[in-house]
């Protein structure tokens, strides 16, 4: 269960390790025996491998927050893709079983607490990890803000609060509790984990309860129209829908971060990370299709009041239940994800991402031994996007998820070459196929998505690009300076 400080957020290997340790530096397309050689200098800490299966399970659910998701971001895909949701999101979840397989054989093959950056920098050169550090970046810091602005909804009951307030207000108290003992945050988001999927049962019982229409309105696709009436949900809105769909499950992969503490990480990452998706999945699209049947009507579908259905459905007291319940789960959400994607941001500094005065300050601990420098860089920032345009959040988020797994499953086709080949690690059923389909279906995604989204982020890939270019390459023999532990060299060398 969720009981210690390291279990509750892994810490990146070690907050004691030396910062000037030195690695061993990897050309732009590195060899594999390059890559895997053991660093020289003090050894770093490893940290204590004490994670089985369900615990780490436990914990990467907290990182998906799935009832979070089902309430704040399912209701606005309603509006666009109507009764064909939940189709959307079951396609995407199918996608994300192929994601999966490359992040269970990745993070068995590389078990580093870097995740897919490290992953991908070992396997498919430096730039390749930097590129997914600055769409996991991207990430990081969007999705807390963007799931904080769904507690105005679920306040409403009590109290009226813009959403953009709102989501501030609950971005800086995760801030303040991402800076506090993280023992304590364990107890606290098992708690709130537990009330959201309570939440989300509810959900599903009462709609499937109050059914308005049968089965098949699962499979023909219709959506409320803006003059009123109806209109058809074609197979290129499910397309574009999928970049949201992607997002919506995003945090499985999280337990590759787990992956230095998990007992036996051969076998429990790929287990923990499909038991994750597997999870995730139901918690979020079973409510979603008995929403889509009990919904009154198409207007109250694409409204997407899901606090107001439960409230028709059952009586103001359980409404006002669940809308608490939610609330509190995005609290939780907001705390989880500030705590988690704080040591992103330490990561980088270990791994000499920056000009030394900043891996300095991000490396700096506070009194509760949280790095607190990194926690406001991604608290305060997240209170400020609260502010900016939704839909362009969503859209960011949805392309640079897209892209992070792309690049995932790029960096699956090289697991298998030179070193890594004979290397004891959990093996994807179905290589090289699974990764090539992949790579084609995230592409395609990618093309069907909307410009300005897709200009935002690469943009911001661009003048990354830029700073490895004229920054991190020059000086290669001390920045950028990804590693894995001894015993993940040992086996991906075997």
């Amino acid at each position: 269960m969720l009981t210690t400080a390291s279990e509750a957020i892994p810490l990146p290997r070690s907050f004691t390790a030396s910062a000037d340790r030195n690695h061993v530096p990897m050309s732009d397309t590195i060899s594999a025996p390059q890559a895997l050689a053991p660093a020289t200098g003090p050894t770093p800490q490893k940290l204590k491998r004490s994670i089985g299966v369900v615990g780490g399970t436990l914990l990467t659910l907290s990182c998906v927050t799935p009832a979070s998701t089902l309430f704040v971001v399912v209701p606005d895909l309603f509006a666009s893709l109507g009764t064909w949701t939940a189709l959307t999101i079951a396609i995407g979840s199918l996608l994300c079983v192929g994601v999966a397989f490359c992040y269970s054989e990745l993070g068995t093959l590389i078990p580093s607490a870097g995740g897919e950056y490290a992953i991908v920098s070992t396997l498919a050169g430096r730039l390749a990890g930097w590129l997914v550090f600055v769409l996991s970046l991207l990430v990081v810091m969007i999705v807390p803000p963007v799931i904080a602005m769904g507690t105005a909804d679920y306040l409403a009951p009590i109290i009226e609060i813009p959403a953009p307030v709102a989501g501030g207000g609950v971005m800086l108290l995760a801030t303040l509790a991402g800076l506090l003992d993280l023992r304590a945050n364990a107890w606290i988001t098992g708690i709130f984990l537990v009330l959201e999927v309570v939440a989300a049962a509810l959900v599903a019982v009462l709609g499937f309860a109050h059914g308005e229409r049968g089965a098949d309105a699962l499979v023909h696709g219709t959506a409320a129209a803006e003059g009123g009436g109806t209109s058809t949900v074609t197979a290129m809105m499910v397309v574009s829908g999928l970049a949201i769909a992607l997002f919506i499950t995003q945090g499985f992969s999280t337990a590759v971060y787990l992956s230095e503490e998990l007992e036996n990480p051969r076998r429990n990452v790929a287990r923990t990370v499909l038991a994750t998706l597997a999870i995730s999945t139901a918690v979020i699209l079973v409510p979603v299709i008995a929403i889509t049947v009990g919904a009154p009507d198409l207007d109250a579908l694409a409204a997407g009041d899901l606090g107001g259905m439960v409230t028709a459905w059952s009586n103001s007291a359980v409404g006002t239940f669940v809308s608490l319940c939610v609330a509190l789960a995005i609290v939780n959400a907001g705390i989880v994800m500030v705590i988690q994607n704080s040591r992103v941001l330490f990561a980088s500094a270990r791994d000499k991402a920056w000009p030394e005065p900043v891996n300095n300050a991000l490396s700096r601990l506070g009194r509760f031994g949280s790095p607190w420098v990194a926690t406001l860089l991604v608290g305060v920032p997240g209170a400020a996007l609260c502010f900016v345009n939704l839909d362009t959040l969503y859209g960011v988020t949805g392309v640079s998820v897209t892209g992070m797994y792309l690049l995932v499953a790029v960096a699956a086709l090289f697991s298998r070459r030179g070193a890594h080949r004979e290397a004891a690690a959990w093996r994807m059923p179905l290589w090289p196929a699974v990764p090539v389909v992949l790579i084609a279906v995230l592409a395609y995604i990618l093309t069907q998505q909307e410009t300005q989204y897709l200009l935002w982020t690469g943009g911001i890939t661009a003048v990354a690009t830029l700073y490895w270019a004229l920054y991190l390459r020059p000086r290669q023999d001390s920045r950028w300076l990804v590693s894995i532990p001894e015993d993940g060299q040992d086996t991906a060398s075997a």
